[in-house]
């Protein structure tokens, strides 16, 4: 299993627009229903933005939906800091993702 954290910043112009680029991978995520995916995204009160994504071996990641490509194809131009990207270990976790 894969797990990603993505991190930056938005332009406080921009952040809406993120948020709602962000909405609609969530649409096609809950359309398309891919097994072996799991996907959050918090937005913190200066305009950053959380992106954790657990991937199985062998599923299609978040990153292969149309609407992530579409969120992602602007990205730099929407961003005060740009994404900052690592693999994450959980360390703790208290009924906040699945097991």
């Amino acid at each position: 299993m894969k797990q990603t954290l993505v991190r930056y910043k938005a332009k406080p112009e921009a952040a809406d627009e993120n948020a709602r680029l962000i909405a609609d991978v969530f649409r096609e995520l809950r359309e398309k229903s891919p097994d072996g995916v799991r996907y959050a995204v918090v937005r913190l009160d200066d305009g950053t933005f959380v992106h954790y994504a657990s991937v199985e071996d062998g599923a299609t990641s978040v990153t292969a939906l149309d609407a992530f490509q579409t969120f992602q194809r602007d990205i730099d131009a929407r961003c005060a800091e740009g994404p900052a990207v690592g693999s994450a270990t959980i360390v703790g976790n208290y009924r906040m993702l699945a097991e």
